[in-house]
Order: structure tokens, then C-alpha cells, then sequence
């Protein structure tokens, strides 16, 4: 199981992530949708640790 909780990530002064909380259980199939620029691929990075968070 991926559990994210208070997830938040921030360039300089702009606030990227604002706590997102997630559970995703075992062989659960999860899409992440939205537009450009709304910090799909941050939310990625930062769960499988190749971006560092802020906090969560």
C-alpha cells in the first residue's frame, strides 16, 4: 500500500502541491488527470522520492 498524507511541495514561492492525502492499496489502478502545469509529474516525483518534498 502508497499512503501520502499533508503531501506538500513548493518552488521558492509557489506553493505546487497543497497537502494532498492519498491511499492507494495493492494492485489498485489509479490515473492521475489534469492540465498542464497542475503538478501531476511532481506528485509522482515526489512519491517515488525523486523530488524531495516540502512536507508530508
Amino acid at each position: 500500500m502508497i499512503q501520502v498524507k499533508q503531501l506538500a511541495k513548493s518552488f521558492g514561492d509557489i506553493q505546487v502541491l497543497k497537502k494532498i492525502d492519498a491511499q492507494i492499496k495493492r494492485q489498485e489502478v489509479v490515473c492521475i488527470i489534469g492540465p498542464s502545469g497542475s503538478g501531476k509529474s511532481t506528485f509522482l516525483r515526489c512519491i517515488n522520492l525523486l523530488e524531495e518534498p516540502t512536507s508530508g
